[in-house]
């Protein structure tokens, strides 16, 4: 997890929730096992572990318990049995939020840039047409 007690504040409103995320979402193992509950409603974490073959079912269970935590994804008992799925609110919420927001502000200031470069161009263009 993040050392940092300034990294959450460049989160917004879930600062503790998308940062914990985030600290989820930097291990490759815990983004396959994502990208695996996002291929199904919900797996137990024995087909998890049966399909995460980089590492042992320790390691699964440790990797679900993290991304519960960070509440990005949700735990049903029944019986012995633990079943994950994608928690579609909370965290991951705050987090498409986040990168939503980082990416059109990005994409609006690059924008500006290009069409006040492109406005700086023109007039040469017509100074070397004349």
């Amino acid at each position: 997890m993040s050392t940092d007690p300034d990294a959450s504040d460049a989160f917004g409103a879930g600062d503790r929730d998308a940062g914990l995320a985030f600290d989820a979402l930097a291990d490759p193992v815990r983004r396959r096992i994502l990208a695996v509950l996002s291929e199904s409603d919900e797996c137990s974490a024995g087909e998890l572990a049966d399909r995460i073959t980089t590492v042992g079912r320790t390691a699964v269970s440790t990797h679900l318990r993290v991304l519960r935590i960070a509440g990005l994804v949700s735990e049903r008992r029944s019986g012995r049995f633990r079943y994950y799925a994608i928690e579609p609110g909370g965290a991951a919420a705050d987090v498409i939020a986040l990168l939503r927001n980082l990416f059109q502000s990005s994409l609006g200031e690059a924008r500006s840039a290009a069409e006040s470069a492109a406005g700086h161009r023109e007039p040469a263009r017509r100074e070397a047409a004349g």
